[in-house]
């Protein structure tokens, strides 16, 4: 069973859809912890803001319950501002630590271009995404172009766990990872074939 916290970020409907448009039989959105816990595979969705968030995981007993799953090893993994709860805190809401499943943490972008960064963008994997189990069958190569919306984005992770890089005015990590959590920055669920790819790719990954 794989598992979408439900937290109250306006995306998770549409994440649950993309998960049953690439086959995944047993796939359901849950505010129930003890739910989260059983699950084989958990993803946490997110768009919005992160000390709201971090409240409303908190408060429901599902971000404990998240930390939870991963340090058992089962996959668990981010989406977006859901990569972002992962990291140890944010610029965006200064005193409120994130759950601290990824090393690294969350600045603006510093940058002329416009802010928030809207569209598509080219993700090149680092030769750590080319050997990671998770993206392996998802990219047609080194790279491929996936949705972004987001003001703020990892900094300070591990070179081992930045395992793609995306630009908008320089590089930054968009994929991190280490042992069975991974995050992305962008959004698979609007991101067509490539992001469907990506999630038929961690509906299988074995850690």
């Amino acid at each position: 069973m794989i598992a979408l916290a439900d937290y109250g970020a306006s995306n998770t409907r549409s994440v649950l859809r993309a998960f049953l448009a690439v086959g995944a039989e047993a796939v359901i959105l849950t505010d129930d912890p003890v739910t989260l816990r059983r699950a084989e595979r958990v993803v946490l969705p997110g768009v919005g803001n992160f000390a709201a968030a971090k409240r409303r995981l908190d408060a429901t007993g599902l971000g404990e319950a998240i930390t939870d799953v991963a340090h058992a090893g089962r996959p668990v993994l981010g989406i977006c501002l859901g990569l972002q709860l992962f990291l140890s805190d944010s610029e965006e809401a200064p005193g409120v630590p994130g759950l601290g499943l990824l090393p690294g943490r969350v600045a603006r972008f510093q940058t002329e271009l416009p802010v928030p960064h809207v569209g598509w963008a080219r993700v090149r994997l680092t030769a750590g995404g080319r050997a990671h189990g998770a993206l392996a069958g998802a990219f047609d190569g080194d790279e491929a172009f996936f949705y972004h919306v987001h003001s703020y984005h990892p900094v300070g992770v591990d070179p081992a766990g930045a395992l793609a890089e995306a630009e908008y005015g320089g590089p930054f990590p968009t994929i991190v990872g280490a042992d069975n959590v991974v995050g992305v920055q962008f959004h698979p669920e609007k991101s067509q074939a490539a992001g469907l790819a990506l999630l038929r790719a961690f509906t299988r990954w074995t850690p």
